[in-house]
Protein backbone atom coordinates (compact mmCIF):
# COMPACT_ATOMS: atom_id res chain seq x y z
CA UNK A 1 0.00 0.00 0.00
CA UNK A 2 1.43 3.35 -0.84
CA UNK A 3 0.69 6.58 0.74
CA UNK A 4 1.31 10.17 -1.32
CA UNK A 5 2.89 13.20 0.46
CA UNK A 6 2.36 16.64 -0.08
CA UNK A 7 3.57 17.78 -3.34
CA UNK A 8 6.24 20.45 -3.73
CA UNK A 9 8.94 18.88 -0.28
CA UNK A 10 12.08 17.48 -0.56
CA UNK A 11 13.44 14.37 0.81
CA UNK A 12 14.86 14.99 4.50
CA UNK A 13 17.93 12.33 3.33
CA UNK A 14 19.90 11.58 0.55
CA UNK A 15 19.38 8.34 -1.22
CA UNK A 16 23.05 7.90 -1.06
CA UNK A 17 23.17 7.81 2.94
CA UNK A 18 19.86 5.38 2.11
CA UNK A 19 22.02 3.10 0.56
CA UNK A 20 25.07 3.31 3.40
CA UNK A 21 22.76 2.67 6.13
CA UNK A 22 20.94 -0.34 4.24
CA UNK A 23 24.12 -1.73 3.48
CA UNK A 24 25.31 -1.41 7.06
CA UNK A 25 22.12 -2.40 8.66
CA UNK A 26 22.29 -5.78 6.59
CA UNK A 27 25.98 -6.80 7.45
CA UNK A 28 25.21 -5.83 11.07
CA UNK A 29 22.19 -8.06 11.15
CA UNK A 30 24.50 -10.97 9.92
CA UNK A 31 23.72 -10.94 6.35
CA UNK A 32 25.34 -12.74 2.92
CA UNK A 33 25.22 -8.80 1.54
CA UNK A 34 28.80 -7.89 0.51
CA UNK A 35 28.91 -4.40 -1.29
CA UNK A 36 30.89 -3.34 -3.83
CA UNK A 37 32.14 -0.12 -4.98
CA UNK A 38 34.23 0.98 -8.64
CA UNK A 39 36.14 4.02 -6.27
CA UNK A 40 32.99 6.00 -5.51
CA UNK A 41 33.21 4.94 -2.14
CA UNK A 42 32.55 9.13 -1.06
CA UNK A 43 30.24 9.61 -3.62
CA UNK A 44 28.06 7.03 -2.02
CA UNK A 45 28.48 8.14 1.71
CA UNK A 46 30.08 4.41 1.79
CA UNK A 47 33.13 5.42 3.81
CA UNK A 48 32.36 5.54 7.04
CA UNK A 49 30.31 1.31 6.48
CA UNK A 50 33.85 0.18 4.50
CA UNK A 51 35.81 1.56 7.54
CA UNK A 52 33.46 -0.06 10.01
CA UNK A 53 33.09 -3.56 7.66
CA UNK A 54 36.51 -3.40 5.43
CA UNK A 55 35.93 -7.26 4.82
CA UNK A 56 31.82 -6.67 3.02
CA UNK A 57 32.79 -3.78 1.45
CA UNK A 58 35.13 -3.95 -1.07
CA UNK A 59 36.98 -0.71 -3.31
CA UNK A 60 37.22 -2.20 -6.32
CA UNK A 61 38.60 0.39 -8.14
CA UNK A 62 38.00 2.36 -11.77
CA UNK A 63 37.34 -1.13 -13.30
CA UNK A 64 33.15 -0.95 -13.89
CA UNK A 65 33.65 -4.81 -15.67
CA UNK A 66 35.86 -6.12 -13.14
CA UNK A 67 33.39 -5.22 -10.17
CA UNK A 68 30.70 -6.88 -12.27
CA UNK A 69 33.09 -10.33 -13.15
CA UNK A 70 34.05 -10.08 -8.87
CA UNK A 71 30.17 -9.79 -8.01
CA UNK A 72 29.28 -12.67 -10.31
CA UNK A 73 31.89 -14.62 -8.71
CA UNK A 74 31.00 -13.90 -5.22
CA UNK A 75 27.27 -14.81 -5.84
CA UNK A 76 28.32 -18.38 -7.33
CA UNK A 77 29.94 -18.56 -3.53
CA UNK A 78 26.72 -18.26 -2.02
CA UNK A 79 27.29 -14.15 -1.08
CA UNK A 80 24.53 -11.18 -2.10
CA UNK A 81 26.41 -8.84 -4.07
CA UNK A 82 25.61 -5.10 -4.07
CA UNK A 83 27.22 -3.38 -6.63
CA UNK A 84 27.76 0.50 -6.92
CA UNK A 85 28.96 2.84 -9.38
CA UNK A 86 27.23 6.40 -12.03
CA UNK A 87 24.69 4.75 -14.65
CA UNK A 88 26.93 5.76 -17.52
CA UNK A 89 29.44 3.26 -16.44
CA UNK A 90 26.85 0.47 -14.73
CA UNK A 91 25.59 0.26 -18.28
CA UNK A 92 27.75 1.34 -21.14
CA UNK A 93 30.84 0.59 -19.60
CA UNK A 94 29.91 -2.70 -18.85
CA UNK A 95 27.75 -3.78 -20.55
CA UNK A 96 29.08 -7.24 -21.93
CA UNK A 97 29.86 -8.35 -18.44
CA UNK A 98 26.03 -7.74 -17.32
CA UNK A 99 25.18 -9.78 -20.52
CA UNK A 100 28.20 -12.70 -20.01
CA UNK A 101 28.81 -12.93 -16.06
CA UNK A 102 25.28 -11.91 -14.76
CA UNK A 103 21.85 -12.28 -17.21
CA UNK A 104 23.14 -15.30 -18.76
CA UNK A 105 24.60 -16.77 -16.10
CA UNK A 106 21.29 -15.84 -14.15
CA UNK A 107 23.41 -14.51 -11.17
CA UNK A 108 22.06 -13.54 -8.01
CA UNK A 109 23.78 -9.72 -8.33
CA UNK A 110 21.60 -6.15 -7.58
CA UNK A 111 23.63 -3.20 -9.27
CA UNK A 112 22.81 0.05 -8.03
CA UNK A 113 23.12 2.79 -10.56
CA UNK A 114 23.22 5.98 -9.67
CA UNK A 115 23.49 10.21 -10.67
CA UNK A 116 20.63 9.14 -12.99
CA UNK A 117 20.58 11.55 -16.14
CA UNK A 118 20.74 15.34 -16.09
CA UNK A 119 21.13 14.56 -11.79
CA UNK A 120 24.71 14.14 -12.74
CA UNK A 121 25.11 17.87 -12.76
CA UNK A 122 28.82 18.69 -12.75
CA UNK A 123 29.96 15.61 -13.97
CA UNK A 124 29.17 16.66 -16.88
CA UNK A 125 28.78 14.87 -20.52
CA UNK A 126 30.89 12.43 -20.25
CA UNK A 127 29.09 10.70 -16.99
CA UNK A 128 25.81 11.67 -17.71
CA UNK A 129 23.99 8.88 -19.05
CA UNK A 130 20.55 9.30 -21.15
CA UNK A 131 20.57 5.71 -22.37
CA UNK A 132 21.48 3.49 -19.56
CA UNK A 133 18.24 2.01 -19.25
CA UNK A 134 17.49 1.29 -22.63
CA UNK A 135 21.12 -1.34 -22.52
CA UNK A 136 19.66 -2.82 -19.79
CA UNK A 137 16.33 -3.27 -20.53
CA UNK A 138 17.13 -4.87 -23.56
CA UNK A 139 18.60 -8.27 -21.54
CA UNK A 140 16.16 -11.01 -21.36
CA UNK A 141 15.79 -11.79 -17.45
CA UNK A 142 16.80 -8.40 -16.13
CA UNK A 143 14.83 -6.35 -13.96
CA UNK A 144 15.02 -2.31 -14.27
CA UNK A 145 13.80 -0.10 -11.95
CA UNK A 146 14.15 3.50 -11.37
CA UNK A 147 13.23 4.28 -7.91
CA UNK A 148 11.84 8.03 -6.90
CA UNK A 149 12.27 8.99 -3.52
CA UNK A 150 14.25 7.92 -0.39
CA UNK A 151 10.76 6.25 1.07
CA UNK A 152 10.58 3.90 -2.20
CA UNK A 153 14.25 3.31 -2.00
CA UNK A 154 14.77 1.83 1.52
CA UNK A 155 11.63 -0.57 0.80
CA UNK A 156 12.56 -1.91 -2.37
CA UNK A 157 16.08 -2.19 -0.74
CA UNK A 158 14.89 -4.12 1.72
CA UNK A 159 12.98 -6.28 -1.16
CA UNK A 160 16.33 -7.20 -2.78
CA UNK A 161 18.04 -7.94 -0.08
CA UNK A 162 15.88 -11.48 -0.09
CA UNK A 163 14.93 -11.67 -4.31
CA UNK A 164 17.10 -13.75 -6.32
CA UNK A 165 17.93 -12.86 -9.68
CA UNK A 166 20.03 -9.57 -11.79
CA UNK A 167 18.40 -6.27 -10.57
CA UNK A 168 19.58 -3.11 -11.96
CA UNK A 169 18.28 -0.13 -10.25
CA UNK A 170 18.47 3.38 -11.48
CA UNK A 171 18.58 6.35 -8.51
CA UNK A 172 19.77 9.46 -8.07
CA UNK A 173 22.73 10.33 -4.97
CA UNK A 174 21.13 13.76 -3.47
CA UNK A 175 17.94 14.70 -2.15
CA UNK A 176 14.87 13.72 -3.81
CA UNK A 177 11.47 15.17 -4.49
CA UNK A 178 9.42 13.96 -1.89
CA UNK A 179 6.15 11.41 -3.20
CA UNK A 180 5.28 8.95 -0.69
CA UNK A 181 4.74 9.17 2.92
CA UNK A 182 6.80 6.62 5.11
CA UNK A 183 5.07 3.42 5.59
CA UNK A 184 4.61 3.21 2.17
CA UNK A 185 5.26 -0.57 0.32
CA UNK A 186 6.11 -1.32 -3.36
CA UNK A 187 5.31 -3.99 -5.47
CA UNK A 188 8.14 -4.34 -8.47
CA UNK A 189 5.80 -4.39 -11.60
CA UNK A 190 3.40 -2.59 -10.85
CA UNK A 191 2.73 1.28 -11.34
CA UNK A 192 1.19 3.78 -8.75
CA UNK A 193 -1.97 5.98 -9.11
CA UNK A 194 -0.77 9.00 -7.83
CA UNK A 195 -3.76 10.88 -8.99
CA UNK A 196 -6.86 10.02 -11.31
CA UNK A 197 -7.86 12.02 -14.13
CA UNK A 198 -10.18 11.27 -16.98
CA UNK A 199 -8.77 13.41 -19.85
CA UNK A 200 -5.08 12.24 -20.25
CA UNK A 201 -2.86 10.49 -18.54
CA UNK A 202 1.06 11.07 -17.35
CA UNK A 203 3.16 8.46 -16.85
CA UNK A 204 6.62 8.88 -15.45
CA UNK A 205 9.41 7.85 -13.35
CA UNK A 206 12.24 9.16 -11.37
CA UNK A 207 12.88 13.35 -10.77
CA UNK A 208 10.11 13.02 -13.65
CA UNK A 209 7.28 11.83 -11.39
CA UNK A 210 6.97 15.37 -9.07
CA UNK A 211 7.52 17.72 -12.60
CA UNK A 212 4.35 15.65 -13.84
CA UNK A 213 2.45 15.98 -10.49
CA UNK A 214 3.17 19.98 -11.17
CA UNK A 215 1.90 19.42 -14.65
CA UNK A 216 -1.25 17.77 -13.54
CA UNK A 217 -2.09 20.71 -10.96
CA UNK A 218 -1.49 23.15 -13.89
CA UNK A 219 -3.69 21.67 -16.18
CA UNK A 220 -6.66 21.10 -13.70
CA UNK A 221 -6.67 25.42 -13.95
CA UNK A 222 -7.31 25.02 -17.56
CA UNK A 223 -9.94 22.54 -16.34
CA UNK A 224 -8.05 19.54 -17.82
CA UNK A 225 -8.42 16.41 -15.25
CA UNK A 226 -4.72 14.83 -15.48
CA UNK A 227 -4.03 11.11 -14.11
CA UNK A 228 -0.77 10.56 -13.01
CA UNK A 229 0.95 7.42 -12.24
CA UNK A 230 4.73 6.38 -11.30
CA UNK A 231 6.01 3.43 -13.19
CA UNK A 232 8.97 3.24 -11.37
CA UNK A 233 9.49 -0.68 -12.75
CA UNK A 234 10.61 -0.01 -16.07
CA UNK A 235 10.66 -3.66 -17.20
CA UNK A 236 8.82 -5.72 -16.88
CA UNK A 237 6.25 -2.58 -17.15
CA UNK A 238 2.75 -2.81 -15.51
CA UNK A 239 1.44 -3.47 -19.05
CA UNK A 240 -2.75 -3.85 -17.85
CA UNK A 241 -2.07 -0.46 -15.81
CA UNK A 242 -1.19 1.37 -19.10
CA UNK A 243 -3.62 -0.33 -21.12
CA UNK A 244 -6.50 0.30 -18.43
CA UNK A 245 -5.33 3.98 -18.89
CA UNK A 246 -4.87 4.44 -22.35
CA UNK A 247 -8.80 3.38 -22.04
CA UNK A 248 -10.03 5.72 -20.12
CA UNK A 249 -8.09 8.60 -20.89
CA UNK A 250 -7.28 8.31 -24.62
CA UNK A 251 -4.13 10.13 -24.49
CA UNK A 252 -0.60 9.36 -23.02
CA UNK A 253 2.37 11.55 -22.05
CA UNK A 254 5.26 9.57 -20.72
CA UNK A 255 7.92 11.95 -19.02
CA UNK A 256 11.55 10.82 -17.99
CA UNK A 257 14.87 12.08 -16.98
CA UNK A 258 16.64 9.49 -19.73
CA UNK A 259 16.29 9.36 -23.51
CA UNK A 260 13.26 9.29 -25.46
CA UNK A 261 14.48 6.28 -27.32
CA UNK A 262 14.86 2.76 -26.04
CA UNK A 263 13.03 3.79 -22.28
CA UNK A 264 10.10 4.78 -21.13
CA UNK A 265 8.57 6.16 -23.70
CA UNK A 266 9.59 3.59 -26.07
CA UNK A 267 7.62 0.86 -23.37
CA UNK A 268 4.74 2.33 -22.65
CA UNK A 269 4.39 2.97 -26.93
CA UNK A 270 5.05 -1.24 -27.30
CA UNK A 271 2.77 -1.86 -24.82
CA UNK A 272 -0.05 0.63 -26.58
CA UNK A 273 0.55 -0.24 -29.82
CA UNK A 274 -0.18 -4.11 -29.13
CA UNK A 275 -3.09 -3.31 -26.83
CA UNK A 276 -4.82 0.43 -27.08
CA UNK A 277 -3.26 2.43 -29.68
CA UNK A 278 -4.06 5.81 -28.73
CA UNK A 279 -1.96 9.57 -29.36
CA UNK A 280 1.21 10.10 -27.24
CA UNK A 281 4.04 12.65 -26.91
CA UNK A 282 7.21 11.39 -25.58
CA UNK A 283 8.59 14.16 -22.86
CA UNK A 284 12.50 13.37 -22.28
CA UNK A 285 15.76 13.81 -23.66
CA UNK A 286 16.19 13.87 -27.73
CA UNK A 287 19.19 13.22 -29.55
CA UNK A 288 21.81 14.98 -26.96
CA UNK A 289 24.75 14.15 -24.76
CA UNK A 290 24.93 16.14 -21.39
CA UNK A 291 26.73 18.63 -19.98
CA UNK A 292 27.94 20.82 -16.84
CA UNK A 293 25.22 22.37 -14.81
CA UNK A 294 22.86 22.72 -12.12
CA UNK A 295 20.12 20.45 -12.06
CA UNK A 296 17.42 22.98 -12.35
CA UNK A 297 19.26 24.46 -15.31
CA UNK A 298 19.63 21.16 -17.53
CA UNK A 299 16.21 20.37 -16.22
CA UNK A 300 15.07 23.37 -18.40
CA UNK A 301 17.80 23.03 -21.42
CA UNK A 302 16.70 19.00 -21.75
CA UNK A 303 12.93 20.00 -21.44
CA UNK A 304 12.86 17.66 -18.44
CA UNK A 305 10.25 20.02 -16.76
CA UNK A 306 5.99 20.75 -14.95
CA UNK A 307 6.45 23.15 -18.19
CA UNK A 308 7.16 20.67 -21.02
CA UNK A 309 4.55 18.13 -19.76
CA UNK A 310 2.30 20.81 -19.94
CA UNK A 311 2.55 21.35 -23.46
CA UNK A 312 2.96 17.57 -24.55
CA UNK A 313 0.13 17.87 -23.27
CA UNK A 314 -1.67 20.66 -24.81
CA UNK A 315 -0.98 18.72 -27.97
CA UNK A 316 -2.66 15.85 -27.90
CA UNK A 317 -6.07 18.31 -25.92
Amino acid sequence: MIKVADIGGKDSIEMRRIYAGFISDQIAAGGDIIALEADLMSSMAMDGVHKKYPQQVINCGIMEANVIGTAAGLALTGRKPFVHTFTAFASRRCFDQLFMSLDYQRNNVKVIASDAGVTACHNGGTHMSFEDMGIVRGLAHSVVLEVTDAVMFADILNQLAYLEGFYWVRTIRKQAPTIYQSGSHFTIGKGNVLREGTDITLIANGIMVAEALAAAQQLAQESVSAAVIDMFTLKPIDRMLVKNYAEKTGRIVTCENHSIHNGLGSAVAEVLVETCPVPMRRVGVKERYGQVGTQDFLQKEYGLTAHDIVSAARELL
